[in-house]
C-alpha cells in the first residue's frame, strides 16, 4: 500500500513544465489519465480549484487507494485503464479543458520490489499495473518461445536483433527464473556494461508486454481530442522513443490540416527536463512533454 513515506519520494516530472504549457484557470475541468500519487494533479486542481467537474484514472488499485485519501472534495475517480476511461467518458458526453496523461511508471511502482517492475528490488517477475489481469512477466520470461521473447526484446527494448536472439536463448536456457534480480543477473552475464544496467531496455520490452502498453497508446490518442473543449490543452508526458514516436506523429496529424485541424501544436519539439530537476530527480532524465491544443 503506498504511504506517506512513498509520496514524499516520488517528484512528479516536468512539473513547472505542464504547469506552464497546459496554463491551468480557475473554473477549468481537469482530466488526469494516469495519476497515480497525484502530484500533477493536485498542482493543476490547486488552481483550477474545479475538483467536481474534474477526473481522476489509474488501472493500478494501490493508487486508486491513495487518491481517494488524497483527494476528498468529491472528484470523480475512475479505476481502469486509460484507454478504457476515454471509451467510457466520450459515452458519457464529457468534456475537459485540460487533459493530462503521464506515460511512465510511477516511482512507488519502481521501488515496490514485490510489484517486480525493477531489478535493483527483487521481487517476483509480475510487472501488471491491473493486477486484475491474468498476463504476467512471469508467464513471458518463463512460458513463451525462444522466438517470441527475441523479437519482443528487439521491438520493445531496441535491442540489436543478434543480442536479443541471444539474451533469449540464455533465458529460455535458464528457465525457470523466480525473480527479477536473477533475471537481470542472466542478462548482465551476457551483456556488455554501459551507462544504463543492460537489463533496462529487457524489463522495458517485458512491461510494455505485459501491459499492452503501445497499443493502448495507439488506441487512445484518436480519441483525446473529442475530450477536449475548444482551446483545450492536451499535454502527454513519454519516458522512451517509442511512445514519444507515437505522440509525436498524432500531433502532426492532428495538426496538418489547416483549418481542418481538430489540434494545434503549442510545443513542436518536445519539452524536456531542466538542469535542476535532472539533480533532484534523476528519473526525469528521458521524460518528454508535447503539448497540442484544440481548434
Amino acid at each position: 500500500m503506498y504511504n506517506i513515506g512513498m509520496e514524499n519520494q516520488h517528484i512528479p516530472v516536468l512539473m513547472s513544465e505542464v504547469l506552464a504549457n497546459l496554463n491551468p484557470r480557475p473554473g477549468e475541468k481537469y482530466l488526469d489519465l494516469t495519476a497515480g500519487l497525484g502530484g500533477h494533479a493536485k498542482s493543476i486542481l490547486d488552481v483550477t480549484l474545479n475538483y467536481k467537474e474534474s477526473v481522476l484514472v489509474d488501472r493500478d488499485e494501490f493508487a486508486i487507494a491513495h487518491l481517494k485519501q488524497k483527494f476528498k472534495e468529491g472528484i470523480e475517480i475512475i479505476n481502469t485503464d486509460f484507454y478504457g476511461a476515454v471509451l467510457q467518458l466520450i459515452e458519457c458526453g464529457k468534456t475537459f479543458d485540460i487533459i493530462l496523461a503521464d506515460f511512465g511508471v510511477s516511482s512507488p511502482q519502481l521501488d515496490n520490489g514485490e510489484r517486480g517492475f525493477s531489478f535493483k528490488n527483487d521481487g517476483p517477475l509480475d510487472m501488471r499495473m491491473d493486477r486484475r489481469q491474468a498476463l504476467t512477466a512471469d508467464e513471458i520470461v518463463n512460458h513463451w518461445s525462444e522466438k517470441n521473447l527475441a523479437e519482443i526484446f528487439a521491438k520493445y527494448g531496441e535491442e540489436k536483433p543478434g543480442h536479443a536472439r541471444l539474451l533469449a536463448r540464455e533465458i529460455v536456457h535458464e528457465r525457470p527464473i523466480k525473480s527479477t534480480a536473477e533475471l537481470a543477473s542472466i542478462i548482465a552475464s551476457k551483456s556488455r556494461h554501459s551507462s544504463i544496467h543492460p537489463a533496462t531496455k529487457i524489463f522495458q520490452a517485458i512491461r510494455i508486454v505485459v501491459n499492452d502498453e503501445l497499443t493502448e497508446i495507439e488506441k487512445t490518442l484518436p480519441l483525446l481530442p473529442k475530450l477536449l473543449n475548444k482551446d483545450g490543452r492536451v499535454g502527454i508526458i513519454t519516458f522512451h522513443s517509442l511512445e514519444d514516436r507515437l505522440v509525436k506523429d498524432f500531433f502532426r496529424e492532428a495538426s496538418s490540416h489547416g483549418e481542418e485541424s481538430e489540434l494545434r501544436l503549442v510545443n513542436k519539439k518536445p519539452i524536456e527536463a531542466a538542469k535542476p530537476e535532472l539533480v533532484i530527480n534523476p528519473r526525469s532524465r528521458s521524460a518528454k512533454l508535447r503539448v497540442a491544443a484544440r481548434n
